[in-house]
């Protein structure tokens, strides 16, 4: 069963050795899995656990906060990936500055070594740790050398043309590319939150949406897109079209994630949803009227229709 500890103290005193994976893991993309599927392997070979070492908040955060990335995921959503993809344990270590104040050395002796009891670390072939990312590739080999592990590098994964990485996937998300973001993903990007009550404009004069406050920081530009809309307690989905924006035509000022759910829907009772976005249909705009709105949302539905009647077509054959 796994097992997420979200401190090291929560780590067990008998936990048995290691095969660990070490990164920020945000997004969770293809060149992140190959480090986890190499991980797991090594753990098989071992006799040992496949664990993943991630950190909360991210490191820059701490070290150079002016360059902190927004996140495409929350460590929660993180860890539930992990999960997902077969780790026997996930542990959260909370990056503080002490932690960063620590020599290679003393990292991998009191962490890796110490409490996690690493007998193969694998890693991204540009993974930097200890005081100042003074210890590199080569540092982490001589410290297994001497403390008995192994070390392994996993070179970067490219896909249409580009290294895959989180700041390209944020980069394609924020532009809206949300077709290119899923090939460097392995998956539609998506966004989770918690559903909260909206203005009531959409069930008064358009149609009713669910309105999502997302939870972590990366979200794609603004206009309408194709979605699968998830709800997180019962796992049911539906085919949806969601909004991204300001709500032009009523004079909004704040940014919204509202969604119109295609699929018949039983009375139904939302908490927390999942949007996984597919497709960009067209921009936000503003329009003359209301009635104009409407009418414009009822085209996005018949395009979204048509586009899972395709997706669903190419499947069967």
């Amino acid at each position: 069963m796994f097992k997420a500890y979200w401190s090291l103290e929560d780590v067990p005193e008998d936990q048995g050795y290691t095969a660990l994976a070490i990164g920020n893991f945000d997004g969770l993309h293809r060149g992140h899995i190959e480090i986890l599927e190499r991980t797991k392997r090594e753990a098989r070979r071992l006799g040992g656990e496949a664990v993943v070492l991630t950190f909360d908040p991210h490191p820059t955060t701490v070290v150079r906060p002016e360059h902190a990335p927004a996140l495409l995921m929350t460590p929660a959503e993180r860890v539930r990936h992990f999960d997902r993809y077969g780790l026997d344990a996930a542990v959260v270590l909370a990056f503080t500055p002490e932690i960063a104040s620590l020599s290679p050395a003393d990292f991998v002796r009191t962490i890796l070594v110490g409490k996690l009891r690493a007998r193969s670390v694998v890693v991204g072939e540009s993974f930097r740790f200890g005081h100042q990312q003074s210890g590199t590739l080569a540092v982490l080999r001589a410290l297994g050398r001497d403390l008995n592990f192994e070390t392994h590098d996993v070179r970067p994964v490219m896909a249409v043309g580009r290294t895959v990485s989180s700041t390209a996937i944020r980069e394609l998300v924020r532009a809206g590319k949300v077709e290119a973001a899923r090939r460097l993903l392995g998956r539609p990007f998506s966004v989770v939150g918690e559903v909260v009550p909206g203005k009531g404009i959409g069930s008064k004069q358009t149609v009713p949406t669910l309105n999502l406050v997302p939870d972590a920081d990366v979200h794609p530009a603004h206009g309408v897109y194709v979605t699968l809309t998830c709800d997180r307690e019962s796992g049911k989905q539906w085919s949806s079209v969601t909004n991204v924006g300001l709500q032009p035509t009523f004079n909004g000022n704040e940014q919204t994630i509202e969604t119109y759910i295609i699929d018949p829907l039983e009375v139904h009772t939302f908490s927390r949803i999942e949007h996984s976005f597919l497709h960009r249909l067209r921009d936000e705009r503003r329009f003359d009227s209301v009635e104009d709105l409407r009418q414009q949302i009822l085209s996005d539905v018949e395009s979204t229709k048509r586009y899972f009647r395709r997706f669903r077509s190419s499947k069967l054959n």
